[in-house]
């Protein structure tokens, strides 16, 4: 009976002890440390492994061992792609090796990019999302030769909204591998939180980011930087007192009472100098109002606020960065609704600089709404004015994703926005500002102007920007459309699917050239 009991005794004792084993296992595995890794393409067919200085350091430190394995793992690791090694190094369970295409690809005139630092940010987010599905918490990462474009491709790579969702994804922390330019990754890590910022204001729910809940994030976001910022979130009482009778037209189909969200910086030490004003749509749903959209897709409408929360982004990232410029931020929100208050088409509507406007479709309203804030804008005399939409399906029409859309009258502020882009990889391409537009809007049965152009679909992207320049006072103003570039499938690959929060990182490198060079 006794050696029954002790048989019993000793086989629990032993599982048990495994079971605290392979808990104790797990709990080292997942406070343990992942590390990325990059690999150019071999030059030459007969060319040897070419390893970044990082890679070539940390293979040393293992006799070689690494370069060994890539070797005989499979095929070269193909540009933007990751391959994961395990147990080679006592601090890191898990290795990724990024592929990182030729080595100094540089500037590519016909991309209009730096494809070194492209290839960076893709390889770099490969990376570390191969990391994150195995649950690494912390991940050293290589800077590839440019330390920024790795932090951007890391932190925009690793960005997932599941804010609402019971399981989320690991959250992992990158920080650099070594101290090659701590500077520069700490700026591109600024820049990505920016971007981010961006796409989750863009991607939560209209019931959770209303004009109200919007301008109390960016007011908490920019709560550390007091010292420099001044906000103003101005009521319907003050948009009625300032005569902002088209931005009124298209809040008042809404129970959501609308904000006019005012954001001064000063960066400057010249508290005098003149500001850059940026100006940013913001409807944070549009049904379309009266002229209501299709069903199908109208949830991604809860994004129509992308030109305010990637303008007001950029103002919270110039802020962390503490660009020597002042910027004026303009934010008008509200939704765009139908109810039996909501404006008609056919209705007409009287803008703050007196301008009439017919409104034939009630679902182009983002250029009423930034009619009244650019009439506004120009109050503080500002040296440039820059404001962003998502304005017209035409746009992703004429573009796609690949680009957003310029639309400009001064020729050296769109050589700084460009030049910005080239730098960001987050790309603009000039579309015209012709007279022939100008026309189609002006030429209005009962007022003024026209809300759509006189052909309707043709143009469309540029008969609203024609329509905006009629606010316009300022030699240099450019209106960027970012219908094109809202979401993201799957054409940028680091990003996720969803809303991008473009361009939010060339507004900041706009910015701080603006800065400079003004």
């Amino acid at each position: 009976m006794t050696m029954l009991l002790l048989r019993r005794v000793v086989p629990t004792a032993v599982r048990t002890n495994h079971c605290r084993s392979f808990s104790a296992s797990q709990s080292q595995w997942k406070d343990r440390k992942g590390l990325v890794l990059g690999v150019f393409e071999k030059e030459g067919e007969e060319g040897s492994l070419h390893l970044t200085e990082a890679a070539a350091g940390f293979d040393q430190t293992l006799s070689g061992k690494l370069s060994e394995l890539l070797k005989i793992s499979g095929p070269a690791i193909k540009k933007g792609k990751s391959r994961v090694f395990y147990g080679i190094h006592k601090d890191f369970p898990c290795v990724a090796m990024v592929g990182l295409g030729k080595h100094n690809a540089g500037l590519c005139g016909t991309e209009n990019w730096d494809t070194s630092r492209e290839n960076i940010r893709r390889a770099v987010a490969a990376g570390c999302r191969s990391l994150q599905d195995l649950e690494m918490k912390l991940v050293e990462v290589d800077s590839c030769g440019d330390a920024q474009s790795a932090a951007e491709g890391a932190v925009l790579g690793l960005f997932h909204y599941d804010q609402l969702k019971f399981k989320k994804k690991t959250k992992v922390t990158p920080k650099l591998h070594g101290s090659a330019d701590l500077v520069g990754w700490e700026k591109g890590v600024m820049y990505a939180e920016g971007q981010n910022l961006a796409r989750l204001l863009m991607e939560a729910p209209a019931n959770h980011i209303t004009p109200t809940a919007f301008a109390k994030t960016i007011e908490e976001k920019l709560a550390p930087h007091a010292e420099r910022v001044t906000i103003q979130k101005r009521s319907q009482a003050w948009i009625e007192e300032q005569q902002m009778g088209a931005f009124l037209s298209v809040s008042k189909g809404s129970e959501e009472p609308p904000v006019f969200l005012e954001l001064h910086y000063n960066g400057s030490p010249d508290s005098t100098q003149a500001p850059l004003l940026l100006v940013g749509k913001g409807i944070t749903f549009d049904s379309g109002g009266i002229s209501l959209k299709p069903a199908s897709s109208m949830d991604a409408m809860r994004a129509d606020m992308g030109g305010a929360a990637t303008v007001c982004a950029s103002i919270v990232t110039a802020a962390s960065l503490k660009l020597p410029v002042n910027i004026i931020g303009l934010a008008p929100l509200c939704e765009n609704m139908p109810s039996g208050k909501a404006t008609k088409p056919g209705d007409v509507v009287t803008a703050k600089n007196g301008k009439t406007i017919q409104v034939d479709n009630t679902d182009a309203e983002g250029r009423l709404v930034l009619a009244d804030a650019l009439c506004y804008g120009h109050t503080f005399n500002p040296r440039a004015i820059v404001n962003v939409a998502t304005l017209t399906g035409a746009m992703d029409v004429a573009l796609g994703s690949a680009a957003t859309g310029v639309f400009t009258n001064s020729d050296r502020l769109w050589e700084q926005l460009h030049k910005a882009s080239v730098v960001t990889g987050d790309r603009v391409w000039r579309m015209p500002l012709f007279h022939h537009y100008t026309r189609q809007v002006t030429d209005s049965q009962l007022a003024d102007l026209n809300n759509i152009g006189k052909y309707s679909r043709s143009g469309g992207a540029c008969t609203a920007a024609a329509f905006l320049r009629e606010f316009v006072t300022s030699p240099h103003w450019a209106h960027l459309d970012i219908a094109g570039v809202m979401s993201n499938k799957d054409e940028i690959p680091y990003l996720r699917k969803g809303m991008s929060g473009r361009p939010t990182r060339t507004l900041v490198e706009f910015a701080a050239g603006f800065a400079h060079h003004g």
